[in-house]
């Protein structure tokens, strides 16, 4: 088990180039796969995840060629090739949630698995709307756990309320409606992140909106779009705390995409008194990418819940740092969703902070952070890279830290650590 020993550091410095954000990596393959036409795309994040779907595509019959810096992808007009074994997703639930919505309206069959994380993980949210609209599925505990097989085509899409806002979810029943007959109508109790829709109207795709409902009619086909992928801001969330916590910091992170659907971190941040300034915005391939500046500043508590949650809710580990170090009790609520990532987050979470010496109150759907002094101290980040990387930071600004089960830290950032200590002065 590959382990991180993490001293307090010196001030943040200097201008840092997160990779690309990769829920538009990983749509940015998917989508052009389905589609008619060639596609280029700059930016890919070289991530474990990104790279299991990658694969997986490849097992479809996609040609994808790389050229390095720009990736090519020929699409398959709709029409994917059965595969010849076993499509393996590794840790990434956005490559297996996302591929049963892409082979529901295949006329095949098929079998998604993943790795010891991935196979406790949630599928039903996916496999019961997919079931509705005709695909069939066969897997533990009703399809509700990895590895699980999959029967599609002739889907008929309808009328569909997700209990949860995810836009994996969201994501895989598009992919499918476009792929069947019939009109989608689905909602989520709030909005969450939005580039699917973004990437798929560019693609020619047309999609409506009626109130809270999003409506997607069948039979519609994707041609082939360029892309250009931003900065991921849930990497560039781990720089944001470190310059704020770390006295003396003053970074530039450039290129982030801040996508209102995915900006909640910085709501937080700057609500707790953060020093962040945005500038040199622009929109690429849809997308909203601006260039931020963030100085250390003293922070006070907040409360963290409701429609925020979707916006923000991979960054909310490294939220609980910053909120261990602010003043005052901040209430992280209505994120029961941590529960089923990578790990359980909330627990994983509330152990790290207990071991680096801040008080905190474990609560079904959240925590309650007593703001203090980060000791330092031995955590087990589970094998989720966003806990590794939350408690890397929590380091710098805190005591000694060993951060054992890092190996995950690879599925999204793999330059993770050389750029955070090449920014130490």
């Amino acid at each position: 088990m590959k382990s991180w020993t993490i001293e307090p550091s010196g001030a943040l410095k200097g201008k840092i180039r997160v990779p690309g954000d990769k829920s538009v990596s990983h749509r940015s393959l998917l989508l052009n796969a389905l589609a008619h036409g060639e596609a280029e795309v700059r930016g890919l994040l070289r991530a474990r995840d990104v790279m299991a779907t990658w694969s997986c595509l490849e097992s479809l019959g996609v040609r994808i060629e790389d050229s390095g810096d720009v990736v090519r992808v020929y699409g398959r007009q709709g029409r994917l090739q059965e595969p010849d074994g076993v499509l393996d997703c590794g840790n990434s639930g956005t490559s297996f949630r996302l591929l049963c919505g892409v082979l529901a309206g295949q006329p095949f069959f098929s079998v998604l698995t993943g790795d010891q994380h991935l196979k406790k993980r949630p599928m039903r949210r996916v496999t019961e709307p997919l079931t509705q609209m005709g695909a069939r599925f066969w897997g533990p505990q009703d399809a509700q756990f990895p590895p699980i097989g999959i029967h599609g085509g002739g889907l008929k899409a309808g009328v569909f309320h997700s209990k949860i806002a995810s836009a994996q979810v969201k994501s895989a029943v598009m992919l499918a409606a476009i792929q069947g007959e019939g009109i989608l109508r689905f909602r989520e109790p709030h909005r969450s992140r939005d580039h699917t829709e973004r990437m798929m109207r560019a693609m020619g795709i047309g999609i409506e909106e009626d109130g809270d409902d999003l409506v997607v009619a069948g039979g519609q086909q994707l041609q082939a779009s360029s892309v250009v992928v931003p900065g991921d801001i849930s990497s560039a969330a781990f720089f944001m705390v470190g310059a704020l916590v770390v006295p003396g910091s003053d970074v530039i992170l450039e290129g982030v995409g801040v996508n209102p659907t995915r900006s909640g971190v910085l709501d937080v941040l700057q609500a707790m008194g953060g020093d962040i300034e945005v500038l040199e915005e622009d929109v690429i391939s849809g997308e909203k990418i601006a260039t931020l500046r963030v100085r250390h500043s003293p922070l006070r508590a907040t409360r963290i819940d409701g429609a925020l949650i979707p916006r923000l809710v991979d960054e909310l580990p490294v939220l609980a740092v910053a909120a261990a170090c602010a003043e005052g009790e901040t209430v992280i609520a209505d994120a029961a969703e941590l529960r089923v990532k990578e790990s359980d987050r909330i627990q994983a979470t509330a152990d790290g902070l207990r071991a680096n010496g801040i008080e905190v109150e474990e609560q079904p759907d959240g925590l309650r952070i007593n703001g203090g002094r980060l000791l330092g101290g031995r955590v087990n980040s589970a094998g989720d890279h966003r806990i590794a990387m939350a408690f890397a930071i929590a380091a710098m600004a805190g005591g000694r830290s060993q951060i054992d089960d890092v190996e995950n830290v690879s599925t999204s950032f793999p330059q993770f650590r050389d750029l955070l200590m090449a920014a130490v002065t």
